[in-house]
């Protein structure tokens, strides 16, 4: 069999899963000292960087002695655009992924043969971790090609020997028929696309709860427990968060247990977090709520040295493992609107219109100007045509939605309650804001 794709021994976890906080911060000082004089000697950006900061690898001889290196940000990546980040020659690439670009210049990533295992060995720890293993079946339906969600999905569930189904998105009726036909135990997906899929079950008088399908593996897009609850009572599944972005490596940076549901486990062998006040830069202890930071440890194509995510979340104390945790991720620091000075994450909303059972969890975000006074429009979607029809019902659910966005995130809004299938659908990443000012 390829080495590439043999299955772990499912039978224990790895050595590092378990062990002791002393060995483990033992192994991520070793490897970060590797890591840095990886990036030092071969990426012309961090000897650059460090040199500023008059800081060398060799001067680092402790974790907590990483807060003197300076930070890397998307922009760095885009600046050196396609490959001038990689700290190997290309003749050692093996793959190449890349962000979708909308923003700006693509950020692009690479990976040696190396940084493929160990990609795979991550995410098949994090099916494992969910309570997977090689007599299952998984449903891949996040996209295939240049985003990380499916082949770093597919890739893991292989590598854990399930049989790998590999779907990618669209195409919503043949995602109900193969899941309805093939039976999966596991489907791995953005929890947006899997209320479209949710949906189409209904539209074709398919009960989600008499299928084998027991276990959704959910990221690429913040979520949040009310949301986790929405899902589970809708499709008799559990709901589990996969935290993971393509610059650090793709999806499997972090996993949350099926025991727990506590938050994703982050694998520190591999990824070493910080979180940092977004505004100074300086690091915060652990519980304390900031901004997401990572450092590699074992990637060659693509070290990445302090990257900041932009995802507002904090770190937690170990349960099912005792690597730490992240909390929900809150919102991005990019993604915040600031609304007449008050800031306000779109997860915010939706935590309060999923409390209301007559709206469904299909909604968007427009925010417009009239003069200067910011306007916030939130359309969502009733939870069936019977309510969109009752124009009594649905002024009173959009009022009900407006006094508690005040109450509780602090601006006033309109709403509209609108019909079923009158809000965009996402195939992948939800697109949940159209910011017009």
């Amino acid at each position: 069999m390829n080495q590439r794709v043999k299955p772990l021994d499912t039978s224990r976890l790895d050595p590092l899963e378990t062990a002791s906080l002393d060995e483990l911060r033992a192994a991520q000082l070793k490897r970060l000292q590797w890591s840095l004089k990886h990036a030092y000697d071969n990426v012309p950006h961090y000897r650059h960087s460090f040199d500023q900061a008059g800081v060398h690898p060799e001067d680092i001889k402790s974790l907590e002695e990483l807060g003197k290196l300076p930070f890397t940000t998307k922009a760095d990546l885009r600046d050196h655009y396609p490959f001038g980040m990689f700290a190997t020659p290309m003749s050692e690439v093996v793959r190449v992924h890349a962000s979708s670009g909308t923003t700006g210049q693509p950020t692009v990533v690479g990976y040696t043969q190396n940084d493929i295992d160990i990609w795979a060995d991550v995410v098949a720890r994090s099916i494992r971790a969910a309570g997977g293993s090689r007599n299952d079946k998984v449903h891949v339906a996040y996209g295939y090609g240049l985003f990380t969600g499916g082949l770093g999905a597919h890739y893991g569930a292989e590598r854990l020997g399930c049989a790998v189904i590999p779907m990618s998105g669209g195409q919503t009726e043949k995602q109900v028929q193969l899941i309805r036909d093939f039976q999966p135990d596991i489907i791995m997906v953005t929890p947006s696309y899997m209320l479209n899929i949710a949906d189409e079950m209904e539209r074709q008088g398919i009960d989600p709860r008499e299928l084998p399908l027991r276990t959704g593996i959910f990221g690429a897009e913040p979520w949040t427990n009310d949301m986790r609850r929405s899902l589970e009572q809708r499709l008799g599944i559990d709901a589990l968060d996969i935290y993971g972005l393509s610059e650090v490596m793709g999806p499997g940076v972090g996993m949350e247990s099926l025991e727990t549901k506590d938050g994703p486990t982050i694998w520190e062998d591999h990824f070493y977090p910080e979180i940092i006040d977004p505004v100074s830069g300086e690091v915060l202890p652990d519980g304390e709520y900031g901004e997401l930071v990572f450092t590699t440890l074992t990637k060659e194509a693509l070290p990445v040295i302090r990257y900041r995510t932009r995802d507002l979340t904090r770190l937690l104390p170990g349960t099912a493992r005792p690597m730490r945790r992240i909390d929900k991720i809150t919102g991005r620091s990019d993604d915040m609107l600031i609304i007449r000075g008050v800031n306000v994450f779109p997860t915010q909303i939706e935590e309060r219109l999923l409390k209301i059972e007559q709206l469904s969890p299909h909604y968007e975000i427009e925010v417009t100007r009239q003069g200067n006074m910011d306007m916030v429009l939130v359309r969502v979607e009733a939870c069936s045509n019977d309510v969109a029809r009752d124009p009594v019902a649905c002024e009173q659910l959009g009022r009900e939605l407006q006094h508690a966005i005040k109450t509780y995130v602090g601006i006033s809004t309109q709403v509209d309650v609108c019909g079923v299938e009158e809000v965009m659908r996402s195939v992948g990443k939800a697109k949940r804001v159209k910011d017009l000012r």
